[in-house]
């Protein structure tokens, strides 16, 4: 990271995990018009680790990821995903990216008249190729396994409440078993009990497909569980960055702002 981010808890270090960097965010610039969103990002992900992203809505978060997948082009700076320089990429291989990079939507993104099975059938065969019934059938009975809905098989999305199309939308993601996943608000519209679940979810998912994530999210809850380190950002750039604890205690004004009511 540049040095201009505060780093807290100087007095103690940052524990960062040894592993390779899948994501390399430099000096990064977006702009709409006269509309500078993204100023100076400066972001490593590495591999097996979570990264929480907080911010007012607007400041570029969810820009962010679109710079990262290819569907936005930035205006400056340089992105790296994989090792990959994204900007040099063609059609063909944006499209071979993708594949290694999941991005769960906050609605879930199902297809509402497919099956549950059908829905996860889909990427399978369409994006994998896969057709082998055999192996789509075990792909489907793990992945369903891991988010507790191996019952749900055969129900139609609007048979399912909201936290169970959260469910279903990670299996989705998770059953080409990406390199990468992109959390955008993974727990909005949900009650505390479900919020909760789905974060522990995204811990666990982590844990069992060694995947490395970026979560954009304002549930604080949902930061605690999953982070293995945090990321603030204010008017196009971050402006702190710790963990969670580091985050919380930080005599950062704008950073503890955050935190006020977590006890």
């Amino acid at each position: 990271m540049e040095e201009e981010i505060e780093k807290v808890g100087i007095e103690k270090p940052l524990k960062r995990k040894a592993g390779e960097v899948v994501i390399e965010i430099k000096g990064l610039k977006k702009s709409f018009g006269n509309n500078e969103i993204l100023k100076n990002i400066n972001l490593e992900l590495k591999r097996g680790e979570n990264v929480v992203v907080l911010g007012r809505s607007g400041e570029g978060k969810s820009v962010t990821i679109e710079c990262i997948v290819g569907l936005l082009k930035p205006d400056g700076g340089t992105l790296k995903v994989l090792g990959e320089d994204v900007a040099e990429m063609d059609d063909r291989e944006l499209k071979e990216l993708r594949i290694k990079i999941g991005f769960l939507f906050q609605s879930g993104a199902l297809y509402d008249s497919m099956s549950v099975r059908e829905n996860l059938e889909f990427p399978l065969t369409r994006v994998l190729k896969i057709q082998d019934q055999q192996e789509i059938d075990q792909r489907i009975e793990e992945v369903l396994d891991s988010v507790g809905l191996l019952d749900a098989a055969d129900k139609m999305p609007s048979d399912l409440s909201g936290g169970m199309r959260k469910r279903v939308g990670l299996a989705r993601t998770m059953i080409v078993k990406p390199e990468i996943m992109l959390y955008d608000e993974p727990t909005t519209g949900l009650d505390p009990i479900t919020s909760r679940e789905i974060s522990e979810l995204i811990l666990n998912m982590q844990k069992k497909y060694k995947t490395s994530s970026i979560i954009i999210t304002h549930d604080m809850e949902c930061a605690r569980i999953t982070a293995d380190r945090v990321l603030i950002m204010d008017n196009g750039e971050y402006i702190a960055e710790g963990s969670f604890e580091e985050l919380q205690n930080s005599n950062n004004k704008l950073a503890a702002s955050y935190f006020k009511d977590i006890s």
